[in-house]
């Protein structure tokens, strides 16, 4: 400025930025040796605030959940697993309050639990391997929170339930029969359970292997269209409920024998194994033992291939005799199907002419559909007809009545 010198320039330069700096709020310019102000610590993430907390039973409510607790039994579940007295109780007294809440938060999120998952766990010790997709108990403490601001504790909790028609008919069943008659009520009761345990949506298309029925249900567009008899595996060699999806078609195939197979020591080298189609390989320190495609092999002409950790698959087999016996649990696992041409040919429409051609050759031939098919292998002693009417098949691996002392255990 006019008048004045560098220095006193400088210091009204100085006194400008402070005063600026006062105003607006900003900090000074520190000197770069000046230590920065030590950040505050982070706080730790709190955790989110439980749904079930931020609502309360009313007396409407416990009505409501009390009527599904008196339902369960129509479920084939026992209802004195779900506190009905202590819910009794609450309704007579009319009380509300956390206490009130604690008990019916542990009521219906057990009932719900069972009606969507099932209440038996531990499934594997049943061979049964088909996974559902889960629902965390997260999802269902928000889902009851809901329900119970919605007035609609009662109606969330009977959504959870199956929706197919065949556990429908098993519903409808249990209610129509008497008391005394035990053997078929257990049956039911632990077909219902297994019900449960199945995926909510199997799909329009799928193929249904039920194995105390010893039957192959082809389901095209949401109905049955086709069933088969089908051999299974025997008590001893059971096979295992699993879903897998058919990969592909192998017309011709070869037949690698399976251990349980190996193990029986039937098949041993010489003249009569060759005539029969057998090649033994040596692969490291053990034998392996194939069969090659032809009329003796044990596959027989079509084997439909869906990958899974247990070596289970759909084929056919010379042994025709076997479809006309009622007892058809005869294999090492596999299950054999009758007239699997006409399934194969169901399944894979496009590839009906490719298919047709390799059964006419000899030589092993892979078709692959142009979408993968889901299988289910189940077990349901007690199960409905198309058209709705239940029946009662053989407990062929002994199950039902370990199934039901674990539902009133």
């Amino acid at each position: 400025m006019p008048g004045l010198s560098s220095r006193s320039a400088i210091i009204f330069v100085i006194v400008c930025v402070a005063a600026i700096a006062a105003v607006s709020g900003l900090p000074l310019l520190e000197h770069a040796s000046t230590p920065a102000p030590a950040a505050e610590p982070a706080r730790p993430p709190q955790p989110p605030p439980d749904p079930l907390a931020l609502v309360r039973w009313s007396v409407d409510d416990l009505r409501q959940l009390r009527e599904a607790v008196a339902n369960a039994a129509n479920e084939g579940l026992d209802s004195n697993d779900y506190d009905p007295d202590a819910l009794d109780q609450l309704i007579r007294d009319k009380n509300t309050g956390p206490a009130a809440d604690a008990i019916a938060d542990r009521s219906a999120l057990a009932l719900a639990h069972d009606f969507a998952l099932g209440r038996v766990t531990r499934r594997a010790r049943f061979g049964w391997h088909i996974e559902q997709a889960p629902m965390p108990d997260a999802l269902l403490h928000a889902d009851l929170a809901r329900a119970v601001r919605a007035q609609s504790v009662r109606a969330y909790l009977e959504s959870l339930l199956p929706r197919d028609p065949r556990y429908r008919a098993l519903h409808s069943a249990l209610a129509d029969t008497p008391a005394d008659e035990a053997d078929r009520r257990m049956a039911l009761r632990a077909s219902m359970e297994r019900w449960r345990w199945m995926p909510r949506a199997l799909g329009d298309d799928y193929v249904f292997v039920n194995i105390p029925a010893q039957q192959l249900a082809l389901w095209q567009g949401g109905s049955e269209s086709t069933r088969h008899n089908v051999v299974v595996g025997k008590p001893s060699t059971p096979t295992p409920m699993l879903s897998a999806a058919i990969s592909s078609i192998d017309v011709n195939p070869w037949w690698t024998l399976p251990r349980s197979v190996l193990a029986e020591g039937k098949v041993r080298p010489g003249p009569g194994a060759r005539a029969r189609g057998y090649v033994f390989l040596k692969r490291g320190d053990r034998t392996v033992i194939r069969q090659r495609p032809g009329p003796n092999n044990a596959l027989g002409r079509l084997k439909l291939d869906m990958p899974n950790p247990y070596a289970i698959y759909l084929h056919d087999t010379p042994a025709k005799w076997a479809f006309a016996k009622s007892d058809r649990a005869l294999s090492h696992g596999c299950i054999r199907v009758q007239d699997i041409n006409e399934l194969a040919r169901a399944i894979a429409p496009e590839q009906g002419d490719r298919i047709d051609a390799a059964l006419a050759a000899t030589r092993n031939r892979r078709i692959t559909p142009v979408r993968a098919i889901p299988v289910y292998i189940a077990y349901f002693t007690a199960a409905a007809d198309p058209d709705g009417r239940v029946r009662i098949y053989p407990d062929l691996y002994k199950q039902d009545s370990r199934i039901v002392a674990a539902l009133d255990s």
